[in-house]
């Protein structure tokens, strides 16, 4: 290398040693100005991005209070509606406890159950929405008052789906021998209802007369 360097001429040594600046000068660039530059602006946007950062924070410090007073409020009118839940710890047992209320409603209505079958239960964020399906037979107006109390049941339920058939034969109109005489007007309804049940391994909300079990002895 240095037998190459002497046999250069002074003024191809200076376009090396110019050559080797102008090379030097890139790398630092890329090494140490640019990360540098990058560097500074980024903290420049999060200097900017800071003061809207800090008035949401203080909008939402202001609402704190509003906040907290919805959040109670909703406790309290989920804790309202406990008494109208299924009861049960399981699916099943919440179906069995849906099904003996109806079935009290239409006995107590004279309507007839022919027929009963339990749907699957539904996810309803910490609830589970149980259904049961029936057939039930009896006259318009003992209809209605079942659907009527069913409604206003003191228990939460739905009625999901609802149809009716009328089995209504026209006066007159020839009985087939061997079929019972129907009474007029009688129908006969398939009716979907539904009940609520607090999901296995959700607990029931706290209020604020509750004692936290953590601070017990404290």
């Amino acid at each position: 290398m240095s037998n190459l360097w002497r046999r250069l001429s002074k003024r191809e040594r200076g376009l090396v040693i110019v050559t080797a600046l102008v090379v030097l000068v890139f790398m630092a660039k890329y090494a140490l100005v640019t990360p540098y530059l990058e560097r500074r602006e980024w903290v420049k946007n999060q200097l900017d991005s800071q003061p809207q950062l800090l008035q949401k924070n203080l909008r939402f410090l202001a609402q704190k209070e509003t906040l907290l007073g919805g959040l109670e409020a909703a406790r309290g009118q989920i804790k309202m509606q406990e008494p109208k839940l299924l009861t049960g710890d399981t699916p099943s047992v919440s179906a069995s406890d849906l099904q003996e209320t109806v079935q009290a409603m239409a006995t107590r209505e004279g309507t007839q159950v022919i027929t009963t079958r339990v749907l699957n239960p539904e996810p309803a964020g910490t609830f589970s929405k149980i259904g049961i399906q029936l057939e039930i037979g009896g006259q318009i107006q003992q209809i209605a008052n079942l659907i009527r109390g069913i409604e206003t049941a003191p228990k939460l339920l739905v009625i999901d789906e609802i149809n009716m058939r009328s089995l209504f034969r026209p006066v007159g109109f020839p009985q087939p021998q061997g079929v019972p005489q129907v009474p007029a007007q009688n129908l006969r309804v398939s009716l979907t209802v539904a009940g609520f049940a607090r999901a296995p391994g959700s607990a029931a909300p706290k209020t604020e007369n509750q004692s936290d079990p953590t601070k017990a002895g404290t």
